[in-house]
Formats: structure tokens, sequence, C-alpha cells
């Protein structure tokens, strides 16, 4: 399987889980700030970080979950970013599914140009390695957002939230790889 197959399977489970949580919830996400969306990718990472260090996991969920939760929470981060956080639910869930998929596509379109001028250096990666990439790229965020959104040289927000949702993408491919095998 390709590349672009995988990552569309691996989006398309994301995008379930979304719209599950979407007929639970709502849009709730929509009152966070972007400190709170950050936090809440910090939480998914921390985790899978332990567990990666310690190899225990008393909770019982497995990383799969995880790292779905980071690819969804990078889209609402994106979504946000767009539209401002709300201090009451402003958004219907037909809006918010549109939105995820025009990020979601947006970042399918970065990993495409930036797989092939990386030559698939990720595929060479342990898993430990995009764990800690992201977390990077969260820890980021929240300078990011402690500087009040402003970058003097560095990337904004949005494209550490794309590179998680990436870095996510391919962790959960491993997964399924290891999973074929």
């Amino acid at each position: 399987m390709s590349t672009l197959e995988e990552y569309d399977i691996v989006l398309s489970d994301c995008r379930k889980v979304y719209i599950l949580k979407m007929k639970d919830y709502g849009p709730s996400w929509r009152i966070m700030r972007p400190q709170t969306v950050n936090d809440q990718l910090f939480i998914k990472a921390k985790r899978i970080r332990t567990i990666e260090m310690t190899g225990v996991n008393l909770v019982g969920e497995d990383v799969r979950g995880e790292l779905m939760a980071i690819v969804n929470y990078s889209i609402m981060g994106l979504i946000q970013i767009e539209k401002g956080f709300a201090d009451a639910v402003d958004m219907k869930q037909d809006e918010a599914l549109a939105l995820y998929d025009k990020y979601a596509a947006r970042a399918k379109e970065l990993m495409t140009r930036k797989n092939h001028d990386y030559g698939e250096a990720w595929r060479d990666m342990l898993p430990s390695s995009l764990t800690d990439i992201i977390l990077t790229k969260i820890n980021r965020n929240k300078q990011i957002a402690a500087n009040d959104n402003r970058t003097l040289i560095s990337e904004g927000a949005d494209g550490n939230y794309y590179d998680m949702l990436n870095y996510a993408v391919f962790y959960l491919i491993k997964l399924m790889e290891q999973d074929e095998q």
C-alpha cells in the first residue's frame, strides 16, 4: 500500500472518531482557548511517552486512541486559529465537520510535499522519536501562545498543528503496518 493510501485509511478512522465524539458532545471544544488546545495535546502526547518509557499502561486505552486524539485536536486547533475561540458553542456539527475536512485535506497536501522532499524519512524513525517531535511542537505552540501568538522568524502555531497531525498519522501508519505483520 502507498503512503497516500495508508494516510487516507488512518485519517478516515480519525474522522470517524471525530464524528462520534461530535454526536456525544457536539462541538463543545469551541470554547477552548489556544493554551487549552495545547494542553489537551500535551496530555495525550505525554501519556504516549510515559507508556513508551515504562511499558506500563494502567488506564488500558491503547496508544492508537491517543494518537487519533492528537490528529483530531490538531485539527480543532487549526479551526480555532481560523475562527477564534468562543464563549459558548457557536457552531453546528455540519460546519465543524466541513472545517475538519478542509484542514485534513490541507494536512494531506502538506504531507505529500514534505514527504517527497524528505524522502519518507519518517519510515526510518522510531515511534518514540515521533512522540518527542510532537511534544516539541506542543511546547512550541505553548510558547507562541505565551507570545500573544506572534513569532519573529518561526512558523506560527498552524504549522506546528499540521506537523503534529502528520507525525501522529505516521505513527498510526507504523502501528497499522505492525499489526499487518
